[in-house]
């Protein structure tokens, strides 16, 4: 009996010690991201996706049904917008998303079994969760996106307007704004938009394109002004120059109604925390002097 118990404990350490190298393995990896020149950059995915990342492929004659391609293709379409293009598939994702709640409910079921029903109601929420956070971190990740362009591009704007009044055309003053500044998700989506021209493809459908991959409404309304600017002949430095302007006054009404918001948000906080701290300050010397009278 001995023998056959520290043999299961040797296979239980080795099962343990496969498990935390198999972990620690995917957990130093790190992750690239292709650019439109052929750099590549760091993007790391959520340790939970590398480590399940190998079982997508049985999903895939699921995920082949016809009936699964809106959701794949939606999928691929939030993950372009949230920079992981090339990184994660849409299939893959959409299989990452079935997947999770299925491990997660297994590894509860085996942790809480001798729980019996008792645990039923903390399996079902762990399990509810593991299904709703892939699709709440690829929300997260874009949401953390369009803002990063959203607050770069009054900036970049006053830099593209100096070129192009300066006398640069506007393709040269978007690679040297790429080339001077620091590459962040703006200047990605403006050096795929300059590769693509650069392949042949026209600065329309490009600006089309730029939009439809970041779906920002500050991206939009710069797009369609500079596609109409080509096609009325308008100066693009002019164009530029109002956009700038009018997303700054965007940024600064932006910030006012923030602060104008700040008093309510700061209102509860104010009542969870005043009356304890109220009562400690009032009744802490009284408690003090009862105990000390005590003792």
């Amino acid at each position: 009996m001995s023998v056959l118990f520290l043999l299961s404990l040797v296979l239980w350490g080795l099962c343990a010690a496969g498990l935390a190298w198999y972990v620690l393995g995917y957990a130093t990896q790190m992750t690239y991201v292709t650019l439109a020149d052929g750099r590549r950059q760091a993007r790391a995915l959520p340790l939970t996706f590398r480590l399940l990342l190998p079982l997508a492929p049985n999903f895939d004659p699921l995920l082949r049904h016809p009936s699964m391609t809106p959701a794949c293709q939606a999928a691929a379409w939030q993950l372009t917008a949230a920079g992981y293009e090339g990184l994660l598939s849409g299939r893959e994702f959409v299989a990452l998303k079935f997947l999770l709640p299925i491990v997660t409910a297994l590894l509860l079921a085996l942790l809480f079994v001798p729980l019996g029903g008792d645990a039923f109601p903390i399996w079902f929420v762990g399990t509810l969760l593991a299904w709703v956070w892939p699709l709440h971190w690829l929300r997260t990740a874009r949401a953390r996106r369009a803002k990063s362009i959203v607050r770069a591009l009054p900036f970049v704007l006053d830099l593209l307007t100096l070129s192009v009044e300066a006398g640069m055309d506007f393709m040269g003053a978007v690679q040297r704004n790429c080339d001077r500044r620091a590459m962040d998700p703006l200047n990605e989506e403006l050096l795929r938009m300059q590769r693509e021209i650069q392949i042949g493809t026209t600065r329309k459908i490009a600006l089309r394109n730029l939009y439809e991959r970041v779906r920002v409404p500050q991206i939009r309304t710069l797009c369609t002004a500079l596609i109409q600017a080509d096609e009325l002949g308008v100066s693009i430095g002019s164009i530029l120059r109002i956009q700038a302007e009018q997303l700054r006054q965007e940024r600064f009404e932006r910030a006012e109604k923030l602060a104008h918001e700040a008093p309510t948000k700061m209102l509860f906080p104010l009542l969870l925390f005043i009356f304890p701290a109220t009562i400690i300050v009032l009744l802490g010397p009284v408690v003090a002097n009862v105990m000390k009278d005590f003792m």
